[in-house]
């Protein structure tokens, strides 16, 4: 009776080992199915240090739809988008956009961020 016992619990666990592989398995084959989607979106990455934005302006294609994404580099910074109502932050990293609307638009950071903070600024370009 013991021999039978300890074989039906040995079988019970590698059936749970199973499971459990499986259901793991299947949660990282999702994330990766989100990961290459996400890579395959255009974006358009902006990195904030202290003071600055990588780049003075930034040239996107009128009618794209991009995810916009703000990176922080340096410092705590949260940048807003004049005139497409876009606020990116730490809590709100990405957000997609429809460039619909040529024209010059000021990058901003909005989060007091220290002595330089006024400077902080660069322009968006859609053409």
């Amino acid at each position: 009776m013991y021999k039978w016992s300890m074989f039906t619990l040995f079988i019970l666990a590698c059936v749970a080992a199973v499971v459990i592989f499986s259901i793991d398995l299947n949660d990282r084959v999702a994330e990766r199915a989100a990961e290459e989607q996400a890579a395959a979106t255009p974006h358009l990455d902006i990195t904030a240090s202290n003071f600055h934005f990588d780049k003075p302006v930034y040239e996107v294609k009128a009618g794209s739809k991009l995810k916009v994404t703000l990176k922080l580099a340096e410092g705590v910074h949260a940048a807003e988008i004049m005139g497409y109502n876009v606020k990116l932050d730490q809590a709100n990293p990405s957000q997609e956009v429809t460039f619909d609307k040529p024209g010059e638009y000021e990058l901003a950071c909005v989060l007091v961020c220290g002595p330089g903070h006024a400077d902080m600024h660069s322009k968006i370009v859609v053409k």
